[in-house]
């Protein structure tokens, strides 16, 4: 009775360690389906570019989300499976790509768009320091003259 009892407390416990996700026509154990959402949650949605493929509603985002799901499910690892997309659909496709000569540009633009922003700032000071000399006699009688007609 013992060991019944025992039985029927941990069956659901059993049940639950293999549980089984279908996500785009993939079927994957708990383990695997979380281990494809971290990998997903690495790549940007191609269609709406601000999203992760996990976040993402477009069409794209679960085929590419269904690539994920069956290389996890073969057994691929993790690295493989981001250089299989990188290759793929070129490094854009990571929300946070690496520090290379592809990308530095990325990384500098803040930096750069605030010293051009100071440098702007500083010239534009310097240029508006200068008071416009006064109207000789001749250019105040010409303006008069036209603001009377």
């Amino acid at each position: 009775m013992k060991r019944l009892l025992l039985l029927l407390f941990l069956l659901p416990a059993f049940a639950l360690a293999q549980t089984v996700v279908t996500r785009d026509g993939v079927t994957l154990t708990a383990p695997q389906e979380k281990r494809a959402e971290a990998i997903g949650s690495q790549l940007r949605c191609l269609v709406c570019q601000n999203e992760s493929i996990e976040q993402s509603n477009a069409k794209l985002a679960g085929q590419l989300r269904g690539i994920i799901r069956a290389q996890v499910k073969q057994g691929v690892p993790d690295k493989q499976i981001l250089n299989y997309m990188v290759q793929r659909y070129g490094i854009f496709v990571l929300l946070k790509p690496p520090f290379s000569p592809l990308t530095w540009l990325l990384y500098a633009m803040p930096v750069l768009a605030l010293a051009m922003g100071l440098a702007i700032f500083w010239f534009g000071r310097r240029r508006g320091g200068n008071a416009p000399k006064p109207l000789d006699e001749a250019e105040a009688a010409r303006l008069e003259e036209l603001l009377r007609e």
